[in-house]
């Protein structure tokens, strides 16, 4: 019997940073909210900075509310907070000098 068929659902917590990777896989009893995996995957007391913190979260890519429904195999995505503006950043990255490009990738570019 698959976990889909006994009311339960299989689903995943991810958070990422540069020098952290959290990755929890939950069986949750059906049905389930994103807020209830998150409680349960236990990230908000092994990452210390999203203890208080408001969560923007999606799944599979797709920004969703923490009161949404989860599917057998979702896997939830603990968005963190734009550091830069991406104008700014794509500003900076302009003026930063690129090095020439020489070979036979240079001829066909």
């Amino acid at each position: 019997m698959s976990a889909a068929e006994s009311g339960r659902l299989r689903v995943s917590v991810v958070y990422l940073r540069p020098d952290l990777t959290f990755r929890r896989t939950l069986l949750l009893q059906a049905p389930a909210t994103v807020s209830e995996a998150i409680e349960a995957s236990d990230v908000r007391r092994q990452v210390p900075e999203l203890a208080g913190a408001e969560l923007v979260v999606g799944v599979f890519g797709q920004r969703r509310s923490l009161a949404d429904l989860l599917h057998e195999g979702d896997r939830i995505e603990i968005y963190r907070p734009l550091t830069i503006d991406p104008k700014e950043a794509r500003r900076l990255r302009g003026t930063v000098p690129r090095p020439r490009r020489t070979g036979k990738a240079a001829k066909t570019a």
